[in-house]
């Protein structure tokens, strides 16, 4: 058991999260409805709907990791406040569910740097440039990194539920299973995610020496996009950092802390809620959505005004 400052600041580190999550989860849901709405609605040339579609994949799955978290942070507030205990099957189920969608959200930026790696250094090859490609892809890879996952952890008993937190999640002091999980979920996805923008800025900079006007502009447009999409990758690295810093620590020391978890949770929230704001402001394609979108809402007042005033002087005139 813990004592009552102990779970003041649990319930602190809850709330704070569940602000955060909060917000993940409001972003998230609308600017998936705009793109659904976008994509069904609007002509959209093939090159941008396949960026759109992946933008879709990682808004979805934003949406849906939030929605655990508040789950998480609301059972962990709730026996911090009453001492109930959720311990159960469909509770293990959630913390399983949970790793999987935190390695589906890793996955989804993996498939956009590699669409950016073949449009921008194989833009010949219309192999993986293929919309429906982009659809299919992720439930393939759902497929596949969930019975990866299983496969490592349920012969190590990686989830169990943590009666200081009240959900269940990997424990930290389960060596093996919690290094399994980084290694599949963190470190390999981010790892390859780092390595394709590595390649694509150096294959940019090697090519502007050689190339027309025309493709030096829009290469240009290219290293900037990467630039600013190497601020999403810094959030992806800040989500990991402070999980694989108590890892190390436990290992070397042997303490652990009661709020563990949640600790380690909380800058999962936090950079889950810039990534879901920073895809906006980083992705072309999602910026000019909603700016057309704003665009429209403020226009279709004044043209109804407009349309109004035109049919009382055609109604004024035929009479």
């Amino acid at each position: 058991m813990i004592n009552n400052r102990t779970k003041i600041n649990g319930f602190i580190l809850s709330s704070v999260s569940l602000g955060f999550n909060t917000f993940a989860c409001l972003i998230s849901c609308t600017v998936f409805l705009i793109i659904i709405y976008h994509l069904c609605y609007n002509h959209v040339e093939r090159k941008d709907k396949i960026t759109i579609v992946l933008c879709g994949h990682i808004y979805l799955t934003i949406l849906i990791n939030a929605i655990m978290l508040i789950s998480m942070n609301i059972r962990s507030m709730l026996g911090d406040l009453y001492n109930q205990s959720f311990d159960s099957s469909w509770c293990i189920f959630s913390g399983y569910f949970a790793i999987v969608v935190l390695s589906k959200l890793y996955l989804n930026f993996l498939n956009q740097a590699f669409y950016r790696l073949i449009r921008i250094v194989y833009p010949q090859d219309r192999r993986f440039q293929s919309v429906k490609l982009c659809i299919m892809l992720p439930f393939i890879e759902l497929i596949i990194i969930t019975c990866i996952l299983l496969c490592v952890l349920l012969p190590l008993n990686g989830v169990t539920y943590l009666p200081n937190d009240h959900f269940c999640y990997p424990t930290l002091t389960n060596i093996p299973s919690i290094l399994s999980v980084a290694v599949i979920v963190y470190i390999g996805p981010f790892c390859c995610i780092s390595f394709i923008y590595m390649y694509i800025t150096r294959f940019i900079r090697q090519q502007r020496t050689i190339q027309t006007l025309v493709i030096k502009q829009r290469q240009s447009r290219d290293l900037l996009i990467t630039r600013r999409i190497l601020i999403i990758v810094n959030l992806l690295l800040i989500l990991g950092i402070p999980g694989m810093t108590f890892i190390f620590m436990f290992i070397i020391t042997g303490e652990e802390n009661p709020l563990l978890a949640r600790i380690a949770l909380l800058p999962v929230s936090v950079s889950q809620m810039g990534l879901s704001v920073a895809l906006l402001f980083c992705i072309p394609q999602l910026k000019n959505i909603v700016l057309n979108l704003r665009t429209t809402s403020t226009m279709t007042p004044v043209n109804r005004v407009v349309q109004g005033a035109l049919q009382m002087k055609v109604i004024a005139g035929t009479q």
